[in-house]
């Protein structure tokens, strides 16, 4: 695994304007279509450090913490936190963004990429270059929910 890239090389942030249509029976934002999203981004997130097609392998862990409505920004916030052979963990985190900027967290989510080739197979993926003491604590949760996930499949 020659290769290395930052945190920073596959950081990727998108909005949606939440509408009517994305909206549950309940006046919330649906949680599928959330998921849709975060899916969508963590498949940019994973290409982006990795140069190649990728497939979600799991949804690990996904947190609401607060609702969102009609009319609110979203703000999809992905990175990767961790890198196996073939393997990627990518966080994305969701804000409702208020008019002056202020952005409250109402979701996190860890979602398992995998790096495909043109035949469906795994493969290689870059080495993931730890810069910062927060860098080495992401990686660090994400090998024992690696872990967890493994003795769970058992």
């Amino acid at each position: 695994m020659a290769e290395m890239k930052k945190v920073e090389d596959s950081l990727t942030e998108q909005q949606y304007l939440i509408c009517p249509a994305h909206i549950n029976h309940y006046g919330r934002l649906f949680g599928g279509q959330l998921l849709k999203w975060i899916d969508e981004l963590a498949g940019i997130v994973a290409i982006r450090h990795c140069g190649c097609t990728v497939t979600t392998a799991a949804i690990d862990n996904l947190q609401f913490r607060a609702p969102a409505y009609t009319g609110d920004m979203i703000v999809l916030r992905g990175w990767v936190t961790c890198v196996g052979r073939s393997s990627m963990e990518v966080r994305v985190d969701t804000y409702r963004e208020a008019l002056d900027g202020r952005r409250e967290m109402i979701n996190e989510a860890y979602i398992d990429m995998v790096a495909i080739d043109c035949h469906g197979k795994p493969q290689q993926v870059p080495g993931l270059l730890i810069e910062t003491e927060e860098q080495q604590k992401q990686w660090d949760a994400a090998q024992k929910r690696r872990q967890m996930r493994k003795e769970r499949r058992q």
